[in-house]
């Protein structure tokens, strides 16, 4: 391919990160030359607000890919999970290169985990969570009533430093995020939570290449495609598009390849507007395709509950 491609991306140093790594891909896999072309969203301007209280759904991604329909980028680099499942016209994922780890991670001040079977949290009664999930949410409350939930915005690195300013006794971070960005976190606890346990957002751990449809430029990028990993991570956007939900919906799903076939576990929680107690469902499912393991799970969902899943 001649020609250098403009690839687009958030300015965050984890999203900056992630461009560079496709950037690396392109250039070492295809061939292809890229630039870096930096895109600001209304998700990083808007640094006071809980997401759970924002309107609409793209907080990260509308106007990364308002650039690539008015043609100021070729590329955009999202991770998926940030991603709506409804794409806009004459646009597409074209490539699911890889998944980091899809777990979450739980940082806390030196001392204060303590986890057990029972409570895999393992903070003490009356600590501070920060989390602006209502999945992250959902799931803590259920498994650790007795902790409190305080919103909490910012990149990783805004994050864990509002965790060492004493505002919060511990905070759940994304493990790709930590993993891809290395922080030092010496000074503080570190667990990783199991993700069949705390499950992860839909698509956490992946990165996704969008592009213009039929585009014959951006075309030889499909060859950073992984079937395996789309296969998973589309069992798990599909429920997510099934349940009509985006970034407010308390659910957590994974899924994995098993014995040919898809094992697809879900959450599906329900916070009360304080975010002080939450109820969750858990469901899993085998099935032959991604499409049959997202609706048998989206049914088991609405069978546990009723009331706020329709079947």
């Amino acid at each position: 391919m001649s020609g250098r491609l403009r690839l687009g991306t958030r300015g965050s140093e984890l999203a900056l990160w992630q461009a560079r790594h496709v950037a690396g891909l392109l250039a070492g896999r295809l061939g292809i030359d890229a630039e870096i072309v930096v895109v600001k969203t209304r998700g990083d301007r808007v640094q006071d607000v809980a997401f759970s209280k924002m309107e609409g759904k793209g907080f990260f991604t509308k106007e990364l890919q308002d650039a690539l329909l008015a043609r100021r980028v070729d590329l955009v680099v999202h991770s998926l999970k940030d991603l709506p499942t409804d794409e806009p016209e004459g646009l597409e994922v074209v490539a699911i290169p890889e998944r980091a780890n899809p777990a979450d991670l739980l940082l806390a001040r030196r001392g204060l985990l303590a986890p057990t079977p029972a409570d895999p949290i393992g903070l003490p009664a009356g600590a501070v969570l920060g989390t602006s999930s209502l999945r992250r949410a959902a799931q803590a409350l259920a498994l650790s009533p007795a902790i409190t939930i305080a919103a909490l915005r910012g990149n990783v690195p805004t994050r864990i430093d509002k965790l060492r300013g004493g505002g919060y006794d511990a905070i759940v971070l994304a493990a790709a995020g930590v993993e891809r960005l290395a922080p030092d976190l010496a000074d503080l606890d570190v667990a990783e939570l199991d993700p069949t346990v705390m499950l992860p957002a839909p698509g956490q751990g992946a990165l996704a290449i969008e592009a213009r449809r039929d585009d014959d430029l951006t075309r030889p990028v499909a060859g950073l495609h992984d079937e395996a990993i789309a296969a998973n991570v589309g069992a798990e956007r599909r429920l997510l598009e099934l349940l009509g939900g985006g970034c407010h919906l308390p659910l957590g799903c994974l899924a994995a390849a098993d014995d040919g076939a898809i094992r697809l576990r879900a959450v599906l929680g329900e916070v009360d507007g304080e975010v002080r107690r939450a109820t969750v469902a858990r469901v899993g499912v085998v099935a032959p395709t991604a499409e049959l393991a997202a609706r048998a799970c989206r049914d088991a969902l609405a069978a546990a509950m009723p009331g706020v899943v329709k079947p």
